[in-house]
């Protein structure tokens, strides 16, 4: 690339970056939300954001000053119309209805305010339940803007402290990129370009062998690929791109607004984040190259759509943004724009090897699945059933089983292709016993056995001979029992709790669930009395904070802990207070 050239470019892309195309035209308005923070934000993950099965669904807001206790202001007048508590996801989360149509949500927060900390506490009493998700009527709670809605924390699944934060449409439910709302950011850096990716495809645009990967050079919006051509050994491609978007003030890698294809200098395919709904989110494991990010810890963009991708954010689409190749190059440009308007171009040529493509592949495979349809199997020891849409695009499945003489298993192991495919839906698999005792049937569960690491259960219940269970994942499965109680370790407890503001105590079991199960459920009771025991992000501890109307004197105290398959630990004792 010659410097006339370079220098062109780069006048045009810093022009661009004065104005945002993106946000302009959306129909949202610019000054009606205010800031949740009273400081200037520094955002460390951005709407649409790539994350582990899900696209992130707001904005992420970092503490002043890096510590829990920030006060959250409501951003525009709206009442209560949901408050919900859990020990991961959002962890304390408030909602509010706005008049013009649209939610706000402020979550991971530390503390909400008084009145509503008592009226959640009441709640968790009333349902004897430390998860609660709750829906006052309306003027139950209201607030004006910029009240203060909650405290800045870190409960749920969060890293560090911060507030998630959200606007939605109030009636669908989908959530919309914040910073289309005339949110102010600072923000004069344009995205980086990292790493991109050249799929070979057959005509049904399934991925096949011959995949280019390449590292990008340059920078200040301006990229380009050594050599300008790339040859590939295929005669339709899709592109995949490693990107992310970096603002003044912090070091955060986050998620980019839009991602623009064009083919000979035409626009065709264009990923955008402005909104999406939560029926949708799992997508991300088709709109992503999952086993680029499952191997590698690499996120890439697909700017193709898989044939079983159905969200909605390509709002431009030729050909499912598959194109063909030949001996003559063909010009490929990427653009990527953040929410502010700032823009990085990305140029090469693609063109098609001389020598003959190679061979599609043609392992062998038990089972054609195609992704648009149910898939039944059944075997004399084995059920499997596939709703429609639970592949991104077909299925060759592989599969085989083997006699399995390990201690505690009750069935032959069972090889279902291999973990490393993502799958959009719940399955259901049935698994036939072999010597199992009939005492301890209800202590039969399906594993998932991933290589050295322990079995994971997914729990099951008898229909007939088979033991069905749901599952997202394929793998190794067999039929294994759980007898042992969880397990219950006192943290901080004495005979004399005098001078001791709460008791804590470590919780555990022998085997791990499925996302869909919980390992284990538990109840403590002072003086057969429930009282609320509160979890960390993890659910490993649990901590009970003595009441104030708590009266001195000797307490019997209870714990019981149940994990999925019905065992019970007890831990009793009596204490002074």
């Amino acid at each position: 690339m010659s410097n006339h050239t370079y220098w062109l470019l780069f006048f045009v892309l810093f022009a661009f970056s004065f104005s945002n195309p993106h946000s302009s035209g959306k129909d949202y308005p610019q000054d009606y939300f205010g800031s949740p923070v009273g400081h200037t934000p520094l955002i460390s993950g951005t709407f649409g954001e790539l994350r582990p099965n899900h696209f992130h669904s707001g904005i992420d807001i970092k503490s002043k000053h890096g510590k829990i206790g920030d006060p959250l202001y409501a951003t525009a007048t709206g009442t209560v119309s949901r408050l919900k508590v859990q020990a991961s996801g959002y962890g304390k989360a408030i909602y509010l209805d706005h008049p013009n149509g649209y939610t706000t949500v402020y979550a991971h927060l530390h503390k909400f305010p008084d009145e509503i900390e008592k009226y959640i506490k009441e709640k968790q009493y009333e349902n004897e339940s430390f998860f609660v998700d709750l829906y006052p009527p309306a003027g139950t709670f209201d607030f004006d803007k910029g009240d203060v809605v909650g405290i800045m924390g870190n409960t749920g699944r969060s890293s560090g402290p911060h507030i998630h934060y959200e606007i939605r449409n109030t009636a669908t439910e989908e959530p919309i990129n914040p910073l289309l709302f005339g949110f102010r950011v600072k923000d004069n850096i344009a995205p980086k370009i990292h790493q991109i990716k050249v799929y070979s495809l057959n005509d049904k645009h399934e991925e096949q062998q011959g995949i280019i990967k390449n590292t990008v050079k340059g920078k200040s919006g301006i990229y380009y690929v050594g050599g300008d051509t790339l040859k590939m050994d295929a005669w339709r491609i899709g592109i995949g791109v490693k990107t992310y978007d970096h603002m003044n003030g912090t070091s955060n890698w986050n998620g980019v607004y839009a991602i623009e294809t064009y083919v000979d200098d035409a626009l065709f395919h264009k990923t955008e984040f402005e909104k999406f709904h939560f029926d949708n989110t799992r997508y991300i494991n088709s709109h992503t190259d999952y086993r680029e990010k499952l191997l590698n810890k690499a996120w890439f963009n697909r700017c193709y759509r898989m044939p079983g991708n159905d969200i909605p954010m390509y709002p431009t689409m030729e050909n499912d943004g598959v194109f063909p190749i030949s001996s003559k190059a063909r010009k490929i440009t990427i653009k990527v724009f953040d929410a502010n308007g700032n823009v990085s171009e990305l140029v090469f040529w693609v063109k098609r090897k001389a020598t003959e493509q190679a061979a599609e592949n043609d392992d062998f495979f038990n089972y054609s699945l195609p992704h648009h349809q149910e898939n039944f199997i059944s075997r004399n020891d084995l059920m499997l059933n596939f709703p429609e849409g639970t592949f991104y695009e077909n299925l060759y499945l592989k599969y085989s089983s083997s006699p399995d003489s390990s201690s505690n298993t009750f069935s032959n192991a069972h090889h279902i292709h291999h973990k490393k495919l993502p799958l959009h839906k719940w399955y259901k698999i049935g698994i036939r016993a072999k010597n199992i005792p009939d005492n301890k049937k209800d202590k039969a569960f399906i594993a998932l056995c991933d290589g050295n690491k322990k079995p994971i259960s997914h729990g099951g219940r008898w229909e007939g001979d088979l033991l069905v269970a749901k599952s997202r994942d394929l793998g190794d499965y067999c039929i294994m029992i759980d007898e042992t109680p969880p397990k219950i370790t006192p943290l901080i407890f004495k005979k004399n709790m005098k001078g001791y503001s709460k008791m804590q105590f470590k919780v555990s079991d022998n085997f791990k669930t499925s996302r869909n199960l919980d390992a284990y459920t538990w109840k403590g009771y002072i003086d057969d009395k429930w009282v609320l025991f509160v979890p960390n992000s993890t659910e490993t501890v649990i901590t009970h904070r003595f009441e104030k109307d708590l009266p001195s004197g000797e307490h019997i105290f209870r714990l019981e802990l149940r994990d999925e398959r019905g065992n019970i630990s007890i831990f009793e004792r009596t204490f002074l207070r």
